[in-house]
């Protein structure tokens, strides 16, 4: 049989993201060219391995079988490559990882960069998807994630912590008022975000040590699955939001958005690297998730290890009322934001 390893890597693409389209992005080949290795592979074998049908491409029964024993062989070819390039000091292959679009473009990206240039003869294909993925299914080697890690058949690594906070654009604060407790939030517009649910999104500190944290289940105005884009909503004044610190550090430190600072602090989420028992056993896994560790616990403040932070103190009260209104209250501006009641926009 005459057939490659290109051919064999168009295939397996193919089966694992269901379409010509996706293989090809991840491989950043052209679709003809993805198509035709397929083709070639089918020639070669004397078989059809896929066959359109309303849920996209799949494969057939001989493409199936084929599909397990091939993704077997392209495994152990990979890993021993990798091995041997490791024992002659050098990480080689391609590492294929999945990370959240905006912790993944403003820390995972800039850290990795700079390894890579470190280690000319390893390749990474970088998916940012705020979206949980199947790291065994879809084929990636490893997963950086914010939050908790559910599938317990994961080895997870935890790298840090992403502290939390519960933010409103300055316009809002000084025209309704922020909540000084969980009580008065209850009764502000929220905005969700749409990949976790109200209750593990809306979780804040115990009362008391040792106790449970304290949870919501808000019903948000608006709900988004895109982190960035809820910070556009809190902009614009459409009501509170908890956001992590990678997100909304640029706003704070401009005036734009203020935390709402009397109330308890959100539980911090875990920064965790996950990955395959499979993949236990890769240098070049091993040596991405160890970068990741030292720069996640050296590029933030002193006594803050592990944890993306602000650097300054943060902002939480607005400045911009009126002089009519603070006189007439007879109360300083922070006084004025946290004991004015909300009211309907």
């Amino acid at each position: 049989m005459n057939f490659g390893l290109d051919q064999l890597a168009a295939f397996l693409q193919v089966v694992e993201s269901g379409s010509v389209s996706e293989a090809a992005r991840r491989l950043g080949l052209a679709k003809s060219v993805v198509s035709k290795r397929v083709a070639d592979l089918e020639a070669a074998l004397g078989v059809a391995l896929l066959t359109r049908s309303t849920r996209g491409i799949v494969a057939t029964d001989e493409g199936l079988a084929f599909h397990e024993r091939a993704k077997g062989a392209m495994r152990e070819l990979d890993d021993a490559a990798d091995e041997v390039a490791s024992r002659a000091g050098a990480l080689c292959g391609t590492l294929r990882m999945t990370a959240p679009t905006t912790f993944g473009a403003r820390v995972v990206g800039p850290r990795l960069f700079a390894f890579l240039e470190r280690n000319p003869r390893l390749a990474l294909a970088l998916d940012l998807d705020d979206r949980a993925v199947d790291l065994v299914r879809d084929g990636y080697d490893l997963a950086i994630r914010v939050g908790p890690i559910v599938d317990s058949a994961l080895v997870v690594r935890t790298l840090g912590v992403s502290e939390r906070v519960v933010c409103a654009s300055a316009r809002y604060a000084a025209r309704v008022g922020l909540p000084a407790s969980l009580e008065e939030l209850a009764r502000h517009p929220t905005i969700g975000y749409a990949n976790v649910r109200a209750t593990q999104l809306w979780r804040f500190e115990p009362a008391s040590a040792g106790g449970a944290p304290r949870t919501l289940a808000l019903v948000s105005r608006v709900v988004i699955n895109h982190g960035e884009a809820m910070l556009e909503a809190v902009r614009a004044g459409l009501g509170l939001a908890v956001l992590p610190r990678f997100i909304v550090d640029d706003a704070l430190a401009a005036g734009e958005v203020v935390v709402a600072g009397a109330l308890p602090r959100p539980v911090a989420d875990p920064i965790v690297a996950a990955y395959p028992p499979s993949r236990r056993r890769s240098p070049k896994v091993g040596a991405v998730i160890d970068e990741l560790a030292r720069a996640l616990g050296t590029a933030d403040p002193p006594n803050t290890q592990n944890t993306i932070t602000r650097r300054q103190p943060l902002p939480t009260a607005p400045h911009a009322l009126a002089d009519e209104e603070r006189s007439r209250r007879g109360l300083r501006p922070s006084e004025l934001v946290t004991a004015r009641a909300p009211r309907s926009r």
